[in-house]
C-alpha cells in the first residue's frame, strides 16, 4: 500500500520521472510574479532550467503576458518566414536581455553589486519606447495600445525592459528569491505573508522536495 501511494505521488509530480514534463499550461507557466522575472525565466519549466530561447518560445511568451493578441502573436510566429532578418534581430535583443536579467537578479539574490555591463541590454530597449497610448479597437472591444515612434519590434520588449529596471531600483524590496530546489533555479518575487516562500512552484518543486522526503523517510 506504501509503495503504491508513493509510485501515484511520483507519477503525479514528476519526481525522478527523466521523460519531459506534460504542459499543465497550454500557453506557458508563469511563476515569477512579475513580468521581467517570468521572463528571466523563459523558457525554463520548474525543475528544467534551460538556456535556449526560440521564436516560438519568444512569441508564446508576448502571448500568455498579454504583450500581444493572440491574432498579433500568430503574426509573428509567421514573421522569420517573411523577414528573417527583422525576427533574427528581435529575438537577439530579448537573449540578450534575458540574459542580463539572469545575471542581474542573482546577483540581487545574492546581495551582491549589479555590473554596469547588465544594465545595458534594458537601457539599449528603454531608450526605444517613445512614444503613445492609443486606443484601437480589436475583436468587439477597445484597448490601449502602445505606439512605439520608432520602427522595428524591439517595442515589443519595452514593457518587460521597465519592468526589470523597477526591479533593479527596489533592489531587496523586491524580495526577489530563487527556487529551492537546487534543480530548478527559477526566480520569483515573494509575495507571500511571512515572506518565506521557498519553491517557485508548490504544485511541482515543492511537491517534488515533500514526495522526495516522504521517501527518504520510509525506505527499507
Amino acid at each position: 500500500m506504501l509503495f503504491t501511494l508513493i509510485t501515484v505521488v511520483i507519477e503525479l509530480t514528476g519526481y525522478l520521472e527523466p521523460g519531459p514534463v506534460p504542459d499543465l499550461n497550454p500557453t506557458l507557466l508563469l511563476v515569477g510574479g512579475r513580468l521581467a522575472i517570468d521572463f528571466a525565466n523563459n523558457p525554463s519549466y520548474p525543475g528544467m532550467p534551460t538556456q535556449n530561447l526560440s521564436w516560438d518560445e519568444l512569441i508564446r511568451f508576448l502571448e500568455a503576458s498579454r504583450i500581444v493578441s493572440a491574432e498579433r502573436g500568430a503574426s509573428l510566429l509567421a514573421l522569420p518566414g517573411s523577414d528573417p532578418d527583422t525576427a533574427q534581430a528581435l529575438l537577439s535583443r530579448a537573449v540578450r536581455l534575458r540574459d542580463a536579467l539572469r545575471k542581474a537578479f542573482s546577483a540581487i539574490v545574492k546581495k551582491e553589486g549589479i555590473a554596469r555591463e547588465w544594465s545595458e541590454p534594458i537601457n539599449q530597449i528603454l531608450r526605444i519606447t517613445e512614444g503613445h497610448d492609443e486606443l484601437v479597437f480589436e475583436g468587439n472591444a477597445w484597448k490601449m495600445e502602445f505606439k512605439a515612434r520608432e520602427g522595428g519590434l524591439a517595442w515589443l520588449l519595452a514593457a518587460i525592459a521597465r519592468s526589470a529596471a523597477e526591479i533593479i531600483v527596489e533592489g531587496a524590496q523586491a524580495r526577489l528569491r530563487i527556487c529551492a530546489n537546487s534543480d530548478c533555479g527559477l526566480f520569483f518575487s515573494d509575495k507571500s505573508r511571512t515572506h518565506r516562500r521557498r519553491w517557485c512552484s508548490m504544485a511541482i518543486c515543492g511537491n517534488r522536495h515533500k514526495v522526495a522526503s516522504f521517501a527518504r523517510r520510509h525506505a527499507s
